[in-house]
C-alpha cells in the first residue's frame, strides 16, 4: 500500500506547534509494513484541504488526516473529507452518548456544538477516543481507504496506536521491522566510510547511517511477510554492522547513553555520583531522566566557583592555583573527590568553559575536561567542542556518559 498523510491546523503552518503525529503514525505504517509516500500540512480551510485530498486521492491508497475534528467553527475535516467523498454525515448515537458521559464525568455542561463530533461519514468504521471527546474514523471509497485522527497528540496516538493499527493490520502487506545500532566516538563521515561496502550491496535488509545529537546510529530495515522472517534477514547485517564499527558501538535498539549507562550500572550494582561546573546539571538531569536511576544514581554536585570545588570535593587550592579550574588536575580531584565524599563505585567531574569566552590565559572556549574515577583509578578526557555554549555542553554530557559505560562495562577509555 501506499499512505499519505495530511495534517490539517494552521497553528502547524505558523509553527505555534510541531506536528509530532507524523512522526508516530509514520512509525506505525513502517511497523505494519504500508510504506509512507507523502505527507502534507494545509491550513484549517475547505478549499484548499479539498485539493490536497483531490492530489491524494490519485496517488495512494491509504490517507490519514490528523486535526480538525473539534467542535469549533474552524474543525472542517470531518465536512471535506465527507463531501469529497460523496459520504453523507449522518448522528452516531453510541459517539454522542460517549461524549455526553465525558462531560458529566468532569462536571461540566455539553454545549450544542459537541454534537458536530458525532456527526460522522456513513458506513465508517468508527475509532473510539478514550482520551478525548472526538473519535476518529475510517472508511473505503473508490478504491482508496481513509482514515481521521484527532489532532491532539495525548489523543492522536492512542486512538491509532490501538483502533487504527488494528484496521489497518488487515490491508498491510507483509512487515517492516528495523534495528538500531548506536555508536558514540566517530563522526558521521567516519561511520558512513566504514560501512560504504555494505551499504552499496545491502537492499533487504537496507543500511542507512544517521547523526544526530553528538552521536550517530545506523538503522538495518528489513521487509518480509513475516516479523520472523524479517528478523531472520536482519541478524547476520546487524552483526556485520557492530563487527565492522566495533569499540563504539555502544547498544542496539537502546534509546540513548544515559539508558544504556542506567541498563549497564544496574545489571553491574555500580554506583555512581557527579560532580559539574560547566555543564551546570546537564549530566544529572539526563541521567535521571531514566526511570529507576535512583538504583545507582546517588547524587550530584554543581560547582561553580573554585570555593565550592574546595569546600564540597576536596580540590586542592594548589590545584587551582597552579592548574586552574579549568586543567585536567582539576577535573581529576572533582571525580575522586565526589566519589568519596558520597561514597560510590564511579565520580565524574566536568569543568571547562562552555562558551561563548575562554581562559584568560588562552584557552579556548569549547574546551572541557572530564574526569572519570572508577574504583581506585582516575582517568581525564578533554575535548574542544566547536558547537558553542549549549553544544558544548551536552556534547560534554555525552563524552562523560560514555565515559561511564565504558568503565561500567571494563571497556577501554578513549582518552
Amino acid at each position: 500500500m501506499k499512505a499519505e498523510m495530511i495534517a490539517v491546523g494552521t497553528e502547524i503552518l505558523l509553527g505555534d506547534i510541531v506536528n509530532t503525529d507524523a512522526q508516530v503514525i509514520s512509525m506505525g505504517l513502517n511497523e505494519l509494513g504500508i510504506d509512507v509516500y507523502y505527507q502534507t500540512v494545509v491550513g484549517d480551510n475547505p478549499e484548499r484541504l479539498k485539493e490536497v485530498l483531490d492530489i491524494a486521492r490519485k496517488r495512494s491508497d491509504l490517507i490519514i488526516t490528523t486535526g480538525g475534528l473539534g467542535p469549533t467553527l474552524d474543525d472542517l475535516t470531518r465536512e471535506t473529507i465527507a463531501e469529497a467523498f460523496g459520504k453523507k454525515l449522518v448522528l452516531h448515537k453510541p459517539t454522542l452518548r460517549r461524549i455526553t458521559a465525558f462531560f458529566e464525568q468532569i462536571g461540566r455542561e455539553m454545549t450544542q456544538n459537541n454534537v458536530k463530533q458525532a456527526m460522522l461519514p456513513s458506513d465508517c468504521k468508527v475509532l473510539a477516543n478514550d482520551w478525548g471527546t472526538a473519535p476518529g474514523c475510517v472508511f473505503e471509497a473508490d478504491g482508496v481507504h481513509v482514515m481521521m485522527l484527532p489532532g491532539p497528540p495525548r489523543e492522536c496516538t492512542p486512538v491509532f496506536r490501538t483502533a487504527g493499527m488494528a484496521y489497518l493490520a488487515r490491508l498491510a502487506g507483509g512487515v517492516i521491522v528495523s534495528h538500531h545500532i548506536r555508536i558514540f566516538g566517530i563522526g558521521e563521515s567516519t561511520m558512513e566510510e566504514k560501512l560504504h561496502d555494505l551499504m552499496e550491496r545491502s537492499s533487504n535488509p537496507t543500511v542507512a547511517p544517521y547523526a544526530k545529537d553528538g552521536e550517530c546510529l545506523v538503522r538495518v530495515t528489513a521487509k518480509a511477510d513475516t516479523k520472523e522472517e524479517a528478523e531472520q534477514l536482519l541478524e547476520p547485517v546487524v552483526r556485520q554492522v557492530c563487527d565492522q564499527l566495533g569499540d563504539v558501538v555502544y547498544g542496539v535498539d537502546v534509546p540513548d547513553l544515559a539508558h544504556a549507562v542506567a541498563k549497564v550500572l544496574t545489571e553491574k550494582g555500580l554506583s555512581l555520583s557527579v560532580a559539574e561546573s560547566c555543564t551546570g546539571g546537564l549530566l544529572s538531569k539526563r541521567i535521571t531522566d531514566v526511570p529507576g536511576a535512583s538504583v545507582f544514581y546517588k547524587g550530584g554536585a554543581c560547582t561553580y566557583c573554585n570555593e565550592i570545588k574546595v569546600k564540597v570535593l576536596g580540590v586542592k587550592q594548589e590545584t587551582l592555583d597552579r592548574y586552574t579550574a579549568v586543567s585536567s588536575q582539576t577535573a581529576r580531584e572533582m571525580a575522586e573527590g565526589i566519589a568519596k565524599a558520597y561514597g560510590t563505585d564511579l565520580g565524574i567531574g566536568i569543568t571547562g568553559y562552555a562558551g561563548p569566552d575562554g581562559g584568560e590565559d588562552g584557552t579556548p572556549a569549547g574546551t572541557i575536561y572530564i574526569g572519570i574515577y572508577d574504583r581506585g583509578r582516575t582517568q581525564v578526557r578533554c575535548i574542544l567542542s566547536p558547537r558553542g555554549r549549549e553544544g558544548a555542553r551536552w556534547e560534554a554530557a555525552n563524552h562523560a556518559l560514555d565515559m561511564i559505560l565504558r568503565a561500567a562495562e571494563g571497556r577501554k577509555q578513549l582518552l
